[in-house]
């Protein structure tokens, strides 16, 4: 039985759904005791990012054979109990990279010509045609060189943008000039951030960092919103230490209303730079396929863990 805790849904689950029986329950996420009571016979469990797969969740699933991530963050499920349980982890990485990068350009584009202003202001009435900056000739800094910066650099190129990057795990990257986490905030136009959320990169936006960067340049996060230190970037917004930032991605998700919906110079957006009708088809196929094949004793083909090499 599989079974499907968050909004996950499309052809490729109907056609699932002739081979295997599928329960849905969008809402299941927030209640664990719950979900826990749900498992007993499920051996497919489709999550996407807010369903908490903890050791306590796999323990409660005793023919658990594979987890399924519909996205490509891997916060919220233990891996290490899932390999210890022998539950393997398939998740479409890379799958939803190019709409990443789609909404981090648009993200840029609507910050540089203050696009939510002027629809406001000219909404009320006004007609101020205050100028605003051209994205062709910046620099671009990625803090974060994966599938999700890459697609953004190649998206940007096309603007005549030079690139930077910032990743530890990254080599010989065309069209990346890599360089250091410091070089990228003291020499960018425009910062995006592709990062995890881990002990090493949560908090590493602060007062600090934000004060390496230009006064006129942009902040963009669409990876974890642990990464940043939300009041210091309030407190940095306020004091015009940067002009400006867009966040798809929360330290809380969704997060209770405060100070920073009343900042004009700060674009919000729930969490979406993934989820595109072409990326969410792209995730649920291999995803899909993957249930189908674990389930029928056959190695997955997008396996992340421990099993991943034994599973490919």
């Amino acid at each position: 039985m599989i079974l499907i805790s968050e909004d996950v849904w499309g052809t490729p689950f109907q056609k699932l759904e002739g081979s295997f029986p599928i329960i849905r329950n969008d809402d299941l996420w927030n209640d664990p005791e719950k979900l826990k009571a749900c498992l007993k016979d499920v051996t497919a469990l489709v999550v996407r990012n807010r369903t908490k797969v903890t050791a306590e969740i796999i323990a409660a699933a005793p023919k658990l054979k594979v987890i399924a991530r519909a996205g490509v963050g891997l916060d919220n499920i233990d891996i290490k109990a899932a390999d210890a349980a022998g539950v393997v982890v398939v998740a479409g990485l890379g799958a939803n990279a190019v709409s990443v990068g789609e909404l981090t350009l648009g993200l840029a584009l609507a910050l540089l010509r203050n696009i939510p202003g002027h629809d406001v202001a000219t909404r009320d009435g006004g007609w101020v045609r205050t100028p605003g900056r051209e994205l062709s000739g910046l620099i671009w800094g990625l803090l974060g060189c994966g599938a999700t910066g890459v697609a953004t650099a190649k998206l940007i190129q096309g603007f005549n943008c030079n690139v930077l990057g910032y990743d530890p795990y990254a080599k010989n990257l065309a069209g990346i000039e890599l360089t250091t986490f410091e070089d990228v905030l003291k020499r960018s136009d425009v910062v995006s951030i592709h990062m995890p959320s881990t002990p090493e990169t949560n908090g590493t936006i602060n007062a600090q960092t934000l004060s390496l960067m230009k006064p006129d340049a942009i902040l963009i996060n669409v990876g974890r919103g642990e990464v940043i230190n939300e009041a210091d970037l309030i407190a940095a917004l306020k004091t015009k230490t940067i002009a400006g930032a867009a966040l798809d991605v929360r330290a809380q998700e969704p997060p209770s209303k405060g100070e920073m919906e009343g900042i004009s110079n700060l674009i919000l957006t729930p969490h979406v730079a993934g989820i595109t009708n072409e990326s969410q088809l792209r995730i649920n196929q291999i995803l899909a396929s993957n249930i189908e094949l674990v389930l029928n004793s056959k190695p997955a083909t997008h396996a992340v863990g421990a099993l991943a090499e034994s599973s490919n």
